[in-house]
């Protein structure tokens, strides 16, 4: 019983500062400021700007050793595509495609093979 006496301020302390908002909490980017607030209009100086979204969606069938992809763009800015093809064989040559532009509301279609299977196949996307 002497014991959790001895120590209830220190448990009162913590249960205080636990209890506290984060929002409440001073931010890192404050203590310099006098008065511990921000200065009117800093908030959106500050803020980083809001992604917009980019990228062709694309989708890639394999079908023996061939390798079709269609990819397309549904968004305003251009973005360019390229498929990359790799051969299960190891004597068997891998294949890039050339990058190609798939601008607003466009759909291109990529295609590459291999001599025998293909171990896998994907898309990259450039800006």
């Amino acid at each position: 019983m002497r014991l959790s006496r001895r120590f209830a301020p220190v448990f009162a302390a913590v249960a205080l500062v636990m209890a506290v908002p984060h929002d409440a909490m001073p931010h890192p980017r404050t203590e310099g400021v006098s008065g511990g607030s921000r200065p009117a209009g800093s908030d959106t100086a500050r803020l980083p700007a809001v992604p917009q979204p980019f990228g062709a969606e694309c989708r890639t069938t394999v079908t023996g050793s061939h390798v079709t992809a269609y990819c397309h763009n549904p968004y305003v800015g251009t973005d360019r595509v390229a498929l990359h093809v790799e051969c299960a064989r190891w004597w068997d040559i891998d294949s890039d495609s050339a990058p190609i532009e798939v601008g607003p509301a466009m759909t291109v279609r990529l295609t590459g093979r291999c001599w025998k299977e293909v171990r896998a196949a994907w898309i990259t996307h450039e800006e």
